[in-house]
Parts: structure tokens; sequence; C-alpha cells
């Protein structure tokens, strides 16, 4: 796989793809600047070059990789949106809305804490 749509056709369930398609076309209409890539099997957003998020497919639903430090951050917007949580990534269930908000705070949160970055992580 490289590209996100190589990744969209590795999900058979079409109403799934579909909703991973609605919310990549949603981050690169909201942040051009980001470039999306495949890295470990999993599709991401990056910024000059440091990871800003990433996402993949469960059964149950999306897993949205922000890291811990944006995940810390907005741990009670999580959770008022009714996403679960673990150390390092949220759970969009595919049954729910996706809280584009929240999405946008938490990528403008890492574009502005990570600029001038020089590693992939933090």
């Amino acid at each position: 796989m490289e590209t996100l749509n190589d990744y969209l056709m590795t999900i058979d369930d079409l109403d799934k793809r579909k909703r991973f398609e609605e919310i990549f076309d949603w981050i690169s209409e909201t942040f051009p600047q980001l470039q999306s890539r495949i890295a470990w099997n999993q599709p991401m957003f990056t910024h000059e070059g440091t990871f800003i998020i990433g996402f993949s497919r469960a059964k149950h639903h999306i897993s949205v990789a922000p890291e811990r430090v944006a995940l810390d951050r907005f741990t009670n917007e999580i959770n008022k949106a009714g996403y679960s949580r673990s150390k390092e990534l949220f759970r969009i269930p595919f049954k729910m809305e996706v809280d584009y908000d929240l999405l946008r705070k938490i990528i403008e949160f890492n574009i502005q804490d990570k600029a001038g970055h020089t590693k992939f992580w933090r």
C-alpha cells in the first residue's frame, strides 16, 4: 500500500470504507498543508516530516492516534464526545458520528505544538 486509496480498497465493508473516505477527505480539505502517507500499513497525516495523526480499522471502530500529548490534552473532549481511549489512541465507533470539531482541535494542536519538530515522533 502506498496511498490512502490503496488503504481504502482493503476495506470490504462499503459503509466503513465510506466513513474512512469521509474523514480523509475532510482532513485533506481542512488541512491542505498536511501530507498523507501509509506507514506500518496504516494511513496517517504528517506536516513537515513529523507525525500529526494516524488511523486504523478495528471491527467496531476507527482508532485515532494523535500521540499521547494530544490525547492527554483533549481527554475531556474525547470523553464528552462519547469515545473511549487508551494510552495511545481513542476510538470512534462506526455507529457514532465523527466529531469533526474535536478532530480539528486535535490536528490544529499537533500542527502548532510540533512546529519546528525535527523528528517523526515526539
